[in-house]
């Protein structure tokens, strides 16, 4: 096993739109280890995320040290789903910058799904209780205002998921 067999998926969608349902998915194949924020974000900033802002500043924190990790495990041939939500340029740059330093395959996962889908499996979602983090319709609509889809000239190899219901 050697890099160039190793893959980056990277998913693109709204809160609730199914990327960690995608991500167990992609993360079942041989070789393949998915890293979730969501329970990394949970485990180590729990007590301090209140706010969109502490989000923003615990998951830099985490990207930080994520990065080498995840081109380390690509280096070793083992392909990597992130269950990261790739839904500004900003971060987007940031897979791409893990994805240079190595010679790994990729692909950006992009799941179309509406926002009135998004919120009502949002409420059921966070009525069971089963999510690291309980997210308000209004936290929904201000984290879904910085959400920009990624395009072509930003060099990814896009797996486009549209929504077929339910």
């Amino acid at each position: 096993m050697d890099q160039t067999t190793a893959t980056l998926h990277m998913i693109c969608g709204k809160i609730a739109a199914g990327k960690s349902t995608l991500a167990a998915r992609l993360g079942a194949a041989k070789d393949t280890i998915m890293i979730s924020e969501d329970k990394w974000l949970a485990a180590l900033f729990a007590d301090q995320m209140h706010t969109g802002a502490d989000y923003v500043r615990c998951a830099a924190q985490l990207r930080d040290a994520m990065g080498p990790h995840v081109a380390d495990l690509m280096s070793c041939g083992i392909s990597v789903v992130l269950d990261y939500p790739a839904n500004t340029p900003e971060t987007r740059a940031w897979m791409r910058s893990i994805l240079d330093g190595t010679k790994a395959k990729h692909q950006m996962h992009v799941l179309d799904v509406p926002d009135d889908v998004c919120l009502a499996r949002l409420k059921k979602r966070n009525a069971t209780g089963a999510h690291e983090f309980a997210v308000t319709e209004a936290q929904y609509r201000q984290f879904t205002k910085h959400y920009v889809p990624p395009t072509a000239e930003e060099g990814f190899k896009l797996v486009i998921h549209p929504f077929r219901g339910s």
